[in-house]
């Protein structure tokens, strides 16, 4: 059976949902605020399928809709960067300014200020601890941020719940 993950905005969290099935016809609604406008999310351990096609339960195709193409075109990204890396690129800061700019340029993400000289100090090898001490702040003020882990909305990285629901 199944997990699908999925954020709900104004609770700027993610809530994992067993499903019986393998395909998902409707989002669940949030188990903290009732809100029903959930969107899914890729989870850490999925893995892209070549498939643009999706079958129903009655047998014919529909083509992916757009959120799957681009869960599916991230998914795909970061599986092909993972693939490419061996153990020393995960310390190199040059690396690690490629592919959080990749994966920004991928998401859709909008690249701040701060994120943009960040990314530029890194590809020039500068020390990431160094570089969060100096623009973090900056970068938590452009993003909206109250504060990491601030699970009440808040415009920050969500947190995650470690609850599992029916959906």
């Amino acid at each position: 059976m199944p997990i699908f993950e999925y954020l709900c905005r104004p609770c700027n969290r993610i809530f994992s949902f067993l499903s019986l099935s393998s395909r998902v016809e409707a989002s669940p609604a949030c188990p903290r605020c009732g809100a029903t406008d959930l969107t899914r999310v890729p989870s850490s351990f999925a893995v892209a399928t070549p498939s643009k096609t999706k079958a129903n339960p009655a047998g014919s195709q529909h083509e992916a809709g757009p959120d799957d193409a681009a869960m599916s075109r991230m998914e795909a990204e970061v599986m092909q960067m993972a693939d490419s890396m061996d153990e020393k690129d995960a310390e190199d800061p040059r690396v690690m300014a490629r592919m959080m700019r990749r994966l920004a340029e991928v998401s859709g993400e909008k690249v701040t200020p701060a994120m943009n000289e960040m990314f530029r100090r890194l590809e020039a090898g500068e020390d990431p601890d160094t570089l969060e001490e100096e623009l973090g702040p900056q970068l938590e003020a452009e993003m909206g941020e109250g504060g990491m882990g601030d699970d009440e909305g808040g415009g920050g990285m969500p947190t995650r719940d470690d609850g599992l629901y029916s959906m």
